[in-house]
């Protein structure tokens, strides 16, 4: 079956939905003026009333507060300006992705330097590695040949970067896993 990349939905910027001037639904609000200043508690028509006269909006910036609190601003340059920070909230949360390796009991000098190497490129790049060994059949009743093939993996990658281990080596289903990351 082909995966259609393209119709992934990408998760949306988490900004907050503001309430405005109509929508407002509780009596009275604690108003703060345009330019910041405190004009205390005032009946919600009112305070609409108030942003009309000087041809701004009256938003709703905290409506958990007793009674909740109204400002009057421009709800257009509001939302930008929240969008904008949200963005780049988003670009400064750099995404860590686990990346996977597999091993086995009885993986060849060749091919574990192969996986060495691999779990060295994806901790340059930032991500975490997860290496694992499933266990079949026999090796199931030697799991420590398997816990030395991964403290084995473990020494070798130590050799060239300081390695925070998150998760210990832990037997789970079947499989020996640990996870890695740079420190």
């Amino acid at each position: 079956m082909r995966i259609h990349r393209h119709r992934s939905r990408k998760p949306r910027l988490d900004i907050p939905v503001y309430k405005v001037n109509g929508r407002i639904k509780s009596e009275e609000v604690r108003l703060f003026g345009a330019e910041g200043e405190s004009l205390g508690v005032v009946k919600t028509e009112d305070a609409i009333k108030m942003a009309e006269l000087k041809e701004l909006d009256l938003v709703e910036v905290s409506p958990k507060a007793v009674p909740p609190v109204c400002k009057i601003l421009d709800y257009g340059q509001f939302k930008y300006q929240k969008e904008k920070e949200a963005k780049k909230r988003k670009a400064q949360s750099a995404e860590v992705e686990i990346k996977g390796i597999r091993l086995s009991v009885r993986i060849g000098p060749g091919d574990f330097e192969v996986r060495v190497n691999q779990a060295l490129k994806f901790l340059e790049k930032g991500n975490k590695v997860k290496p694992e060994l499933p266990l079949r059949g026999r090796e199931k009743a030697h799991r420590e040949v398997a816990q030395k093939v991964m403290v084995q993996f473990l020494e070798k990658i130590k050799e060239t970067y300081p390695i925070r281990v998150e998760q210990e080596i832990k037997y789970q289903s079947g499989r020996l896993t640990m996870i890695l990351a740079r420190s």
